[in-house]
């Protein structure tokens, strides 16, 4: 079996560079941009001539309920520059003014509002982009993304910020934006007269998702698989020396009661950031002494798997160029997790919590078109609470473009205790992937091979991984397989199982049913198998479903599931800490399931997903879901629930559980935002509060306020509680 695995994997690597070279859909004549001296004021009004200079991009396409059209309420956009800025507007026709506005928070989703976003390739590798969005309130978003685009969950970053202006105005039948993005907020190359560029939009009125430049339908509508180009008149001069400066001060008291009263922390600090342009696409990160406290709290969640769960990096220093460290593997065999740097866990709450960064440093970017580098190394504080020792963090990586837009890529990751506690423990590993690309996008898959190293035995300590798939308009087919030996050990990484065979073969069906209540029907089948070496197949799961789109916004889900696990080892499948169930014993059961997220465009939207069947020997029910108000533009109120009830045979534990909690969303204007959880969870016992008050008193500048407070639910006495205030503010040189 494991050489039928690596045989395939080859055959993959050698034969599909022909398919690699076919080319997307003919592309829009491309925008031209001319250089002004005209001072260009940012609000909204579009009342500068030096914006119809050029040519702009207009005539946009539908990717969304069709692919075949023209926009019925087109786009324009127009651009201009000077030395130091880019300057960007849009003209957006639509039916009416009834936007859906769900708050004035920065860095909102695109799904499920009315917006713009313009996407820059400034390198044409159709690989990598700058983000940066407008909605007709003036709210800004900017991100990043990977990998082409080819998985909006994964290849699209939000939490990346940087410094630009912008500002909308709302008119009768249409709105419009204009955005002034400093050069020294982008990387590109001097000299350059072309960049690839698309943009993007929502209109919730007509539920109707365009584009400028054609993508077809099967495809994520940020996929760099289809970008036009913009050419500007003259080459691009040298880019400026770059420097930021981002100092914070943070003051605080937290207290723990949990296992014994403990005497309040009184905590005063600070600590800087810098980011460094060291050429025209690298650049050099240094943090001393980092502080997160003002991040997002990760929502709870009820574990009923026997395996970790997956939480994503949202602290800005890990962000800016990712996917040259954490691109690495799948999502579940991953040789570098940032998380894994300054978090750990409060055994007595299960929440995550900080172990102190003394600091550290990231070299990241290209040396030429071709060639990407990144370089991280960060010290932690020792932990004695929990007896962790201090550590150092190094990881390295390359990678080389071939063909379109695939590229090879190593890495190498090291972990090495110091200090007290150390006791000469260190983690190591290296490794290749091969990531495949085809120009259109129809084509993706990966081969990987890793191979970890430690103070532990060596032996079966690899990681290997191949995966393809093929998307066509009506079509998805797609392969991957795994296997990681029981000596894969990669502490700085995420791979919550070792030792194991997968395969996982799957098929989707896409209909486009016209002119109907319905945009588009998805039929699909999966299989997913698990073999361990002496044990044979351990796992399997059987997917059947059907998921469609309607066109007022409403979307559903409906499947059935089949699935066989073999214990390698006690488990109790309640979750409760009850009576295990023995190892070497098997077991298949089958549940089924549904799904459905209501039309998102009222103020008032509700979201229901049940499903029951057997579940080991016995059975489950679970309910999950959310309903929320939206009292635009302000923010919105949700109830997020969830509840699983697991019923087990005598002598088995029963178990009910229950995790919900309100979600408070709201912005006093477009740099005042406070958010609130609170979050009960049965499983664990807790009850948590968090809420954090933002202002943004200055670009990429803030004030936050963040209180924490976690209680033990049945008696509701106060485990732990904080209370942070942080200050931070971008200096440019």
């Amino acid at each position: 079996m494991q050489l039928i695995f690596c045989l395939w994997a080859l055959l993959l690597a050698l034969f599909t560079p022909a398919l690699l070279m076919a080319q997307p859909f003919e592309p829009q004549p491309p925008i031209l941009l001319k250089r002004t001296e005209e001072r260009i004021i940012i609000d909204g009004e579009l009342s500068e001539a030096a914006w119809f200079t050029g040519r702009p991009a207009r005539n946009f396409w539908t990717i969304f309920p069709t692919d075949s059209a023209r926009a019925e309420w087109d786009t324009e956009v127009y651009m201009t520059y000077n030395d130091q800025y880019l300057y960007v507007a849009a003209k957006c026709y639509s039916q009416s003014n009834n936007f859906v506005i769900p708050s004035l928070r920065r860095d909102y989703r695109a799904g499920g509002n009315d917006n713009i976003t313009f996407v820059f390739d400034t390198f044409r590798d159709r690989t990598n982009a700058i983000v940066f969005g407008m909605n007709p309130m003036g709210v800004m978003r900017e991100a990043l993304i990977s990998n082409g685009g080819a998985n909006p969950g994964r290849d699209f970053d939000e939490f990346w910020d940087n410094k630009w202006n912008g500002a909308s105005k709302i008119y009768d039948g249409y709105w419009t934006c204009e955005l002034a993005i400093p050069f020294s907020s982008l990387r590109f190359r001097k000299g350059d007269t072309e960049w690839y560029f698309n943009c993007y939009r929502f209109d919730m009125q007509a539920n109707v998702q365009t584009t400028w430049n054609r993508i077809p339908q099967n495809q994520p509508i940020m996929s760099l698989g289809y970008m036009g180009s913009m050419i500007w008149d003259e080459p691009l001069r040298k880019p400026s020396a770059n420097i930021s400066l981002i100092p914070y001060l943070t003051g605080g008291y937290s207290q723990r009661f949990v296992p014994a009263t403990q005497n309040p922390d009184y905590r005063f600090d600070g600590g800087a950031d810098a980011k460094i342009r060291v050429a025209a696409g690298l650049n050099l990160d240094l943090t001393v002494n980092p502080d997160f406290s003002q991040v997002e709290v990760d929502r709870q969640v009820v574990n009923l798997d026997r395996f970790e769960i997956f939480f994503p990096e949202r602290r800005q220093f890990f962000l800016e160029n990712a996917d040259l460290f954490s691109s690495f593997g799948t999502l579940r065999i991953n040789p570098f997790f940032s998380r894994r740097i300054g978090v750990t866990r409060d055994p007595s709450t299960g929440q995550n919590i900080q172990n102190r960064i003394y600091g550290g440093a990231r070299l990241s970017g290209k040396l030429n078109n071709n060639l990407r580098i990144g370089l991280l190394s960060m010290q932690t504080a020792r932990d004695q609470s929990i007896n962790q020792p201090s550590a150092n963090y190094t990881v390295a990586t390359v990678q080389h473009k071939v063909f379109a837009r695939s590229n090879i890529a190593g890495i190498l990751v090291s972990r090495q205790p110091m200090g007290e506690g150390a006791s000469g423990r260190f983690s190591r590993v290296a490794g290749v992937d091969y990531n495949i690309a085809s120009a259109n996008n129809q084509l993706l898959g990966k081969v990987f091979y890793h191979r970890s190293f430690s103070s532990e035995s060596n032996r079966n300590a690899f990681a290997h991984g191949a995966a393809v798939e093929y998307r066509i308009r009506r079509l998805s087919i797609g392969w991957e397989h795994q296997w990681v030996g029981d000596g894969y050990r990669a502490e700085v990484g995420f791979v919550p199982r070792r030792n194991f065979l997968r395969a996982n073969p799957y098929v989707q069906y896409f209909l486009y049913p016209g002119k109907s209540i319905f945009n588009q029907h998805t039929f699909g089948v999966a299989a997913d198998f698990f073999w361990m070496p002496q044990l044979g197949r351990t796992d399997h799961e059987y997917n059947l479903w059907w998921e469609g789109s309607m066109r007022n916004t409403a979307q559903w889900e409906a499947g059935f599931r089949n699935s066989y696990v073999y214990l390698f080892s006690p488990f109790d499948p309640s979750g409760s800490g009850g009576l295990e169930l023995p190892a070497g014993t098997a077991y298949n059961f089958s549940g089924t399931g549904f799904s459905f997220q209501a039309d998102r465009r009222p103020r008032f939207n509700w979201r229901i997903k049940p499903a029951f069947g057997q579940y080991f020997n016995g059975y489950i029910f679970s309910l999950e879901g959310s309903f929320s108000y939206r009292y635009q533009p302000f923010g919105s109120i949700a109830i997020n629930y969830n509840y699983n009830r697991v019923d087990l045979p005598s002598p088995y534990s029963d178990a009910s559980f229950l995790l919900i909690g309100p979600r408070i969303d709201f912005t006093f204007s477009k740099s005042v935002f406070l958010t609130t959880f609170i979050q009960y969870n049965q499983q664990i016992d807790n009850i948590n509060i968090n809420a954090r008050l933002q202002w943004r008193y200055a670009p990429v500048s803030d004030f936050f306020l963040v209180y924490t407070e976690n209680y033990d639910a049945p008696t509701l006495n106060t485990k732990n509680r904080a209370l942070v205030a942080k200050l931070t503010y971008w200096l440019n040189t």
